[in-house]
């Protein structure tokens, strides 16, 4: 691994540990004051190694910024059920712009064969539409954001498979595996919002959210065309 990646992947880990224990005690101040990090240090990252010289890595930064709005308006949406929503949007345009980004990959090559990417496509069919199923009974006024939210999650899944056979291999499963622990964390946060209280909700949350954004950041900076 470059150094630069080793330095970035160190001082992401350092949040990472301190995100975890701040969930793990769960002493706010911590968190607050960790929190806004993760991305910035993803932003420093990917714009250091890349200098954002490509839309797919011009996409990606943009995802990560309104990741980070996200994360703020999550962070403070106690007392304001308004923040909620909002951080729902800012993520929500985050999947459409790393949407975006698979979907360059994809027209890199349209005709070229992916034996995984029909199968992807029924796998997270089927999971948007089982999981919005499970919660519909317990959303109430937010069923319709919550089912747009999922469909374009489920979209974004899809289309990191899409990018097989037209990047290197270690690009393509890093991010499919980023995409696929966006999808676990996303749905933790909404069974533990919507349905009940898990059993240190917290960590598992933020600890599949803090691995997924960074597989697809290292994925991104590891990009390489291959058609």
């Amino acid at each position: 691994m470059p150094r630069k990646n080793k330095l970035f992947s160190f001082l992401y880990l350092i949040i990472f540990l301190i995100q975890l224990y701040a969930e793990y005690i769960n002493n706010n101040t911590l968190r607050i004051a960790s929190k806004p990090l993760i991305v910035i240090v993803l932003l420093a990252w990917i714009y250091s190694s890349t200098k954002l010289s490509s839309p797919f890595h011009k996409s990606i930064f943009a995802g990560l910024i309104f990741a980070w709005i996200g994360d703020i308006l999550l962070m403070i949406q106690s007392g304001h059920s308004s923040f909620f929503i909002f951080g729902l949007i800012a993520f929500l345009i985050c999947h459409v712009f790393y949407i975006r980004a698979f979907t360059l990959d994809f027209l890199l090559a349209p005709k070229q064969k992916n034996p995984y990417f029909i199968i992807a496509i029924i796998v997270f069919a089927i999971f948007c539409a089982a999981l919005f199923i499970y919660l519909e009974p317990h959303l109430g006024a937010m069923q319709v954001p919550v089912m747009i939210y999922a469909i374009i999650i489920s979209i974004m899944a899809m289309m990191a498979v899409s990018r097989f056979g037209r990047v290197n291999l270690f690009s393509f499963e890093i991010i499919f595996y980023g995409a696929v622990l966006f999808l676990f964390s996303d749905s933790m946060l909404a069974y533990n919002k919507f349905v009940a209280p898990l059993p240190n909700a917290g960590m598992v949350i933020m600890a599949s959210y803090l691995l997924a954004q960074y597989l697809i950041v290292l994925g991104s900076i590891e990009r390489r065309i291959t058609v």
